[in-house]
C-alpha cells in the first residue's frame, strides 16, 4: 500500500513556520534572506538564526524542514549559493531543494549525506531529464512542473527511481518554472537569478476614477471595475487590449486548487504535495494548511474527500475568487 500523501507546506518567516508546523504539515520549506531562493521578497525569509530556530521548532514537533536554494548562481559569483548549501547542510535540515547543475554538483561533493531535491525551477518533466540527475546528482525527488496531466505524472512516476512532488494549492504558474523570463523584460531583473517574479518594489496601483489600476514598472497591466477581485500584477496574468477587446491572453487570475483530485493524484503515485505561498501571512497558512491536513487524512482513511473537506472551502483564499486544476484535468498532447 503506498504511503500517505506528504503535505509539504510554506513557511516565509519564523512566524508562518510555526503556524503550518502547528497546522499539521507533515513537512515545511523556507529560504535565506538573499537571492538564493525564488521568493526573495522584502520582509520575507529567515537569517541563519531564524532558520536554526526554526528547525529546532519543527522538529520537536515531528515536521521536517526542506531549505530551497532554487535561483540560478551569477557568472563568476557563486559564493552566496555554495555558502546557503554549506549552511544548509551544518543546520541540520531534511533536505536541500536545487535547481543549478553547478550547485547538484558541489551538493553532492561537498555535502553527500544531504538530501537533494530537484527544484520546479529544473523545469524537469520527462523521464530521461530525471533519471540523468538522479545518476549523476543522486536526486531523490522532483518537484514537477505545473503544466503536466494526471495520466502523464502516472506515466512519468512508472518510469522514474525518484519520488514526486506536484503543487496543490496556490499560484497558478503557466509557464515552464525555470524558463520564464517574461518579468525580467519589464524590471530588469530575473526571477531565475534574482529569486522574484513581479518584485514588489516595481508593483504600483493606482485608483482612476472608479477604478482600480495595477501596474509592474512602467507598464499597465489591468483595470479592475469596483467590487472585482485583484489579483497580484504579474505579466502572465495580465488584461490586454487586442483587436479593441481587452482579455487575458495568457491566463486569467486563479489559483491551483487540487481537494478534488487527491485520489487521482495518489493513483498516480505522488508521493507529496506541495502548498505555495510563502510570500503568504501565517493567518493564510495555517487556514489552507489545516484544511489540507484534515482532506489528506480523509483520503488516507479512503474517506470521501469531498464529505470531509468541500473542495469550495477555500474559496476566498484563491486569487480573483477563483480556482482551478490547472493541467492536471487537462486533455492536451
Amino acid at each position: 500500500m503506498a504511503p500517505p500523501l506528504e503535505l509539504v507546506c510554506p513557511a516565509g518567516n519564523p512566524a508562518a513556520l510555526r503556524a503550518a508546523v502547528d497546522a499539521g504539515a507533515d513537512v515545511v520549506y523556507a529560504g535565506f534572506a538573499d537571492e538564493t531562493n525564488a521568493r526573495n521578497f522584502p520582509g520575507l525569509n529567515f537569517s541563519r538564526a531564524e532558520m536554526a530556530d526554526g528547525i529546532a521548532y519543527a522538529h520537536e514537533h515531528g515536521c521536517g524542514v526542506f531549505i530551497a536554494v532554487n535561483t540560478y548562481p551569477e557568472a563568476g559569483n557563486p559564493g552566496p549559493w555554495q555558502r546557503a548549501v554549506d549552511d544548509a547542510a551544518g543546520l541540520g535540515v531534511d533536505a536541500i531543494i536545487l535547481a543549478d547543475i553547478g550547485l547538484l554538483d558541489y551538493a553532492k561533493r561537498s555535502h553527500p549525506g544531504l538530501r537533494r531535491h530537484l527544484s520546479v525551477q529544473a523545469s524537469a518533466s520527462n523521464p530521461e531529464a530525471i533519471r540523468f540527475y538522479h545518476r549523476a546528482f543522486g536526486v531523490k525527488r522532483v518537484v514537477l512542473p505545473r503544466v503536466l496531466t494526471i495520466s502523464e505524472i502516472a506515466d512519468l512516476n512508472a518510469n522514474i527511481p525518484v519520488e514526486t512532488e506536484v503543487f496543490a494549492f496556490g499560484g497558478m504558474c503557466v509557464m515552464a518554472e525555470g524558463r520564464c523570463s517574461l518579468s525580467s523584460y519589464v524590471t530588469g531583473q530575473s526571477p531565475n537569478t534574482d529569486g522574484v517574479c513581479s518584485p514588489a518594489s516595481h508593483v504600483r496601483y493606482e485608483k482612476r476614477g472608479g477604478e482600480l489600476v495595477s501596474c509592474l514598472g512602467d507598464f499597465t497591466l489591468n483595470v479592475f471595475s469596483e467590487g472585482e477581485a485583484a489579483g497580484y500584477p504579474t505579466l502572465c496574468k495580465g488584461r490586454f487590449v487586442a483587436g479593441e477587446r481587452a482579455s487575458y491572453l495568457f491566463e486569467e487570475p486563479s489559483s491551483l486548487n487540487v481537494l478534488g483530485i487527491l485520489p487521482e493524484l495518489a493513483a498516480a503515485g505522488v508521493r507529496a504535495l506541495k502548498i505555495e505561498g510563502r510570500q503568504r501571512g501565517r493567518a493564510y497558512v495555517s487556514r489552507v494548511v489545516s484544511t489540507f491536513r484534515r482532506a489528506v487524512d480523509a483520503a488516507a482513511r479512503g474517506d470521501t474527500v469531498g464529505d470531509t473537506v468541500p473542495t469550495s472551502e477555500l474559496d476566498d483564499m484563491t486569487e480573483g475568487r477563483r480556482d482551478t486544476a490547472g493541467a492536471y484535468e487537462k486533455s492536451w498532447r
